[in-house]
């Protein structure tokens, strides 16, 4: 593959996937980190990308809403998560589901459903599967915030409390050895309470997750039944799975 084909192809992965390491291009493209920053250099001079450490994005998505940049960043990842995670919810299921772009794709792979009952703090979540295919869409009520577009606080928690479901999906920003942990306190807090609300509990994250530390611990893995993910998780967050008999659903 010539420079310039690789380069479109570049440019190709990082419109469809948002914000890529630079060692995934590499596996991708079948060449060494060497030749992808070579390929990388005049695309980068010429302001179509930007750089950062390990990594690399696009120029025009630096502007966009933090949420919708995050949808783009491991995209394919995340949507075969979801899907794995779709096949296993049935028509008329009742399902509480956190704002996180994994949840996102999922409720987007839930179109396929029907008679759903859905709860949720996120507004793309019910956007996407209210009105539709005879489902029931309950959404937490409060202050919706600007970057993410949901509702957080004890309102919201209020709600969520009332009901029981089948199916307590949560996103996480890190795992490690300890459990999912969380950067925002408010987050962590909401996750936490969907958990106790599901006869199945379940933790959707993408690889980039594994090894982050985060700021607040939402649970260990005793509290969740099962975690959805895309590769197998490195071996100390497979042995503390083990350890609290959590079960690995792999996309």
């Amino acid at each position: 593959m010539p420079p310039s084909t690789r380069q479109r192809e570049i440019l190709r992965l990082l419109d469809r996937e948002g914000t890529v390491a630079l060692s995934t291009l590499a596996r991708k493209l079948g060449v060494s980190l060497e030749t992808i920053r070579r390929d990388l250099k005049p695309l980068a001079n010429g302001g179509s990308l930007i750089r950062m450490h390990g990594a690399v994005s696009l120029a025009s998505m630096v502007g966009e809403a933090p949420f919708e940049r995050r949808m783009r960043e491991n995209s394919e990842a995340k949507r075969a998560i979801a899907a794995s995670v779709a096949a296993t919810i049935r028509d008329g299921d009742s399902i509480m589901m956190d704002t996180g772009t994994t949840t996102s794709f999922l409720a987007r792979e839930l179109l396929a459903h029907r008679r759903l009952t859905v709860v949720t703090n996120s507004s793309d979540i019910a956007r996407t599967l209210a009105t539709v295919n005879d489902n029931k869409v309950y959404m937490a009520g409060g202050e919706l915030r600007s970057d993410n577009g949901a509702a957080f606080g004890s309102t919201a928690i209020d709600f969520i409390s009332r009901f029981s479901v089948t199916h307590a999906i949560i996103s996480t920003g890190a795992v490690n050895a300890a459990g999912m942990m969380d950067y925002d306190l408010d987050e962590a807090e909401f996750a936490r309470t969907v958990i106790t609300r599901g006869r199945r509990t379940l933790v959707v994250t993408d690889q980039s997750k594994f090894g982050r530390e985060g700021l607040v611990r939402v649970c260990g893995f005793e509290a969740i039944a099962e975690l959805a993910t895309d590769v197998q998780p490195p071996p100390y967050i497979a042995e503390a799975m083990a350890a609290a008999g959590t079960c690995l659903l792999l996309a």
